[in-house]
């Protein structure tokens, strides 16, 4: 149970609440938006077709849009974190601003934890994975004297076939792949 705090403003880092409040501070963030927006507590997301110069136009007019809410509602957006990913194989790869910085394209980027490339696919994501696979069962192997498979196999079904699977089926290939590189493998 959580303890009872006083706080004289905002809400405490970590609290159940604070998403929550967050969220509906910025529920008019997408006021006069074009493009599609996805928010959620401290993460935003713009995206829209820019094959065209009318979309990129449209594209850039919302994130003025959106620096302008910040500042009217006395926040600023983090840049170091704002990128561009720039999608699809005919994209120009125009460049965009966000008040007077302009913003650094990605080659990939994070969302809800998954390593999505500008090819929308999952590689970079599989090749992460494998190598933490590789690396736990490298620790496992420097640190178990016994080869016994009664020793062995469970260490690695708890820490490094679960690590694989968490990501599920997407990154087969990808992993044998890396695996055949390995001296560790899967076990067999």
């Amino acid at each position: 149970m959580t303890c009872w705090q006083r706080v004289k403003s905002g809400v405490s880092q970590g609290s159940i609440l604070g998403p929550t409040l967050f969220n509906i501070f910025i529920s008019d963030l997408d006021d006069g938006i074009k493009c599609t927006l996805m928010k959620s507590a401290d993460d935003t997301k713009l995206s829209g077709e820019v094959d065209t110069s009318e979309g990129r136009a449209t594209l850039q007019e919302d994130l003025d849009r959106l620096e302008e809410w910040a500042d009217k509602n006395l926040m600023k957006f983090n840049k170091d974190k704002c990128k561009v990913l720039h999608l699809g194989k005919h994209n120009p790869g125009a460049q965009h601003g966000l008040g007077s910085t302009w913003l650094e394209s990605s080659s990939g980027e994070r969302d809800i934890g998954v390593l999505v490339g500008k090819k929308l696919n999952m590689s970079e994501q599989c090749a992460t994975v494998t190598k933490q696979a590789n690396r736990m069962l490298g620790c496992i192997n420097k640190g178990i004297t016994s080869r016994d498979k009664e020793v062995i196999n469970p260490l690695y079904s708890v820490y490094t076939w679960n690590t694989v699977f968490s990501f599920g089926p997407h990154c087969t290939k990808e992993m044998q792949t890396g695996w055949r590189g390995s001296r560790e493998g899967p076990p067999g």
